[in-house]
């Protein structure tokens, strides 16, 4: 028990040398004028403007509407790419006839975009819903198609020896065995729904941490300004983790036994 906890322990100290060493630089360089400090405070300055940000309830604020939007969007991404995925990648007809429409708008930025749903759905939560939405909804559908195609024909073979039913072998085989490349999907989009949402939101937003951000720009308070950018990359990071962890959850038959 003790070996675990100084392996983990020495672990987490090794991933925190190099985010530890950039803070230090960050602070570091700007006092040295390195970097013109107005343009680039230093990191203790960014945390004072972070915490008056807390305290005056500006950041919660606009981090609950930035995550309820980037959040629905993902959500709805995974429902509609997951199973649309699924069903392109096993039936080919079906592929046949979507092919060409995804090849389509899978090469079209969703930032591209972001006028077109503006124009369409207006400035308010439906449009920046949407956008997250369709830029998320690329990566998701596409590993899915490819993680069902890139099933180990040796698998499926041996199942249908089995005489099992197509929706069983597909629930025993296809499924399992193309959970880790839907996954990583999964956590692309989950980088792509917060960057896509914080470009979005500096277009007509009133709230958000890309309206935060912009704001901030717009009035030349600068340590705002990184306190919004910190905050992205923090949720981004928590973000990710939490999707790491639920992969493990999913793929644990993966795991090595340890004899």
């Amino acid at each position: 028990m003790l070996r675990r906890l100084a392996g983990l322990l020495l672990s987490g100290a090794v991933k925190s040398v190099a985010i530890l060493a950039l803070l230090l630089l960050w602070e570091l360089a700007p006092r040295f004028e390195l970097v013109d400090p107005t343009f680039l405070p230093p990191f203790s300055e960014v945390l004072d403007a972070w915490y008056g940000l807390l305290q005056n309830g500006q950041l919660a604020d606009n981090t609950v509407a930035s995550l309820t939007r980037s959040l629905s969007g993902f959500g709805l991404a995974v429902v509609i790419g997951v199973p649309l995925g699924l069903l392109i990648g096993w039936y080919r007809p079906v592929a046949n006839l979507l092919s060409p429409l995804l090849e389509l708008f899978r090469n079209t930025a969703a930032l591209a975009l972001l006028p077109v749903f503006v124009l369409i759905l207006g400035i308010g939560e439906t449009s920046k819903i949407s956008i997250v939405l369709y830029a998320c909804l690329w990566p998701i559908l596409l590993n899915t198609i490819s993680a069902v195609r890139s099933v180990d024909p040796t698998l499926i073979r041996l199942a249908r020896s089995l005489d099992l039913s197509a929706p069983r072998l597909f629930q025993k085989v296809i499924l399992p065995a193309s959970v880790p490349v839907i996954f990583t999907g999964v956590r692309l989009a989950g980088a792509v729904s917060i960057l896509v949402l914080v470009a979005a939101e500096m277009v007509g937003a009133k709230a958000g941490l890309g309206y935060l951000i912009n704001a901030s720009q717009y009035n030349f308070a600068i340590p705002q300004m990184y306190a919004g950018i910190v905050t992205i990359s923090v949720i981004g990071l928590v973000f990710n983790q939490l999707l790491v962890a639920l992969e493990r959850r999913f793929t644990a038959w993966r795991a090595p036994l340890v004899g």
